[in-house]
């Protein structure tokens, strides 16, 4: 399905930008629910009722610092909704507004919260359909845990679509912690919010987290050495980008999956694109479109825009549940 970018946001920067701070979305309203994972720990999701209790329910992840509220994850539900979807949005430890428990975040591999969500769903009505979404560090999310679990998943499990993933973390740590304004404004704007939840969780647990290291934080490539990989049980920032990068698991992917990419996204470098491995799995459908920014695909006129994505993930999960 072609997409026709907004001509009136010439840039992806422009396009990224408008999609993630300046979308007026809708508010669909849910119901939050705290769900206690085996680990002690606990995440928040928001359910929002679809056509009835057969309906098939479709879980939406969402990107770094990103929660049920981004305005992604809002439009994608409201369109959710209107196909008849119930929908489950997932926030992330430590991402709902409330300080998660144990003494680690969330990261790009980890696959074992979705997991316990699939779990929980397909024991609750046992073949509703599940499918999954994600955005960025989400759709990371997503396509890992299908390929690592290959064929065994809960037949419940049906098909996933992935936005804008970073299929391969080193290439895009480096590409984000490189030099002018655009890159600077997401990587600060990322690093700021990072920093003072990884403080808070110093002050907490002052053994965790090296407070001095946190602060001094300015690029990726310092977050998530003396961050994220020691929190997480890494050997480094090397170590946790090969490990949690979903572009070395989707040979394993056994359930239809659809990524869109885009050629220009500011913070996916298209050359870190698993074509190859795409190709090579029939269950898998890379498509990269010339446009479209990062978390984007706007079209339409600046009085009426609309999100192509959307509508593209939810054509090929519907028809996936049937």
């Amino acid at each position: 399905m072609s997409y026709a970018p907004a001509r009136w946001l010439p840039t992806a920067h422009l396009m990224t930008v408008f999609a993630n701070v300046a979308r007026l979305f809708p508010r669909p309203r849910g119901a939050r629910e705290r769900w206690d994972l085996p680990d002690g720990d606990f995440v928040d999701v928001d359910r929002f009722a679809g056509a009835g209790r057969e309906a098939p329910v479709l879980v939406v992840c969402h990107g770094l610092e990103g929660s049920s509220r981004a305005p992604y994850v809002r439009g994608l539900v409201a369109a959710a909704r209107t196909r008849g979807l119930d929908v489950l949005a997932l926030n992330f430890r430590g991402c709902s507004g409330a300080t998660n428990r144990l003494p680690r975040l969330y990261h790009s591999g980890e696959t074992g919260d979705l997991s316990e969500v699939v779990r929980r769903l397909a024991a609750e009505r046992p073949g509703r359909p599940v499918l999954l979404a994600g955005f960025s560090l989400g759709g990371n999310v997503v396509a890992k845990y299908l390929g690592e679990r290959g064929d065994d998943l809960p037949p419940e499990v049906r098909a996933a679509a992935v936005i804008s993933v970073p299929f391969d973390l080193a290439a895009c740590a480096r590409t984000l912690d490189g030099p002018g304004f655009w890159l600077r404004l997401y990587r600060e704007r990322f690093l700021r919010r990072l920093r003072k939840k990884a403080l808070a969780k110093a002050r907490r647990f002052p053994r965790a987290i090296d407070a001095t290291a946190a602060r001094a934080a300015r690029t990726f490539a310092a977050f998530d050495d003396r961050v994220t990989a020691p929190l997480h049980g890494f050997a480094g920032a090397e170590d946790y980008w090969a490990r949690s990068s979903s572009g070395r698991f989707l040979g394993g992917v056994r359930r239809p999956l659809l990524a869109l990419s885009a050629a220009d996204d500011p913070m996916v470098p298209a050359g870190s694109l698993p074509i190859e491995a795409a190709r090579a799995n029939p269950r898998v459908t890379l498509e990269v479109h010339p446009a479209g920014g990062h978390v984007a695909f706007v079209s339409g006129p600046p009085w009426r825009p609309t999100y192509w994505a959307e509508g593209r993930v939810l054509d090929f999960l519907v028809a996936a549940a049937v």
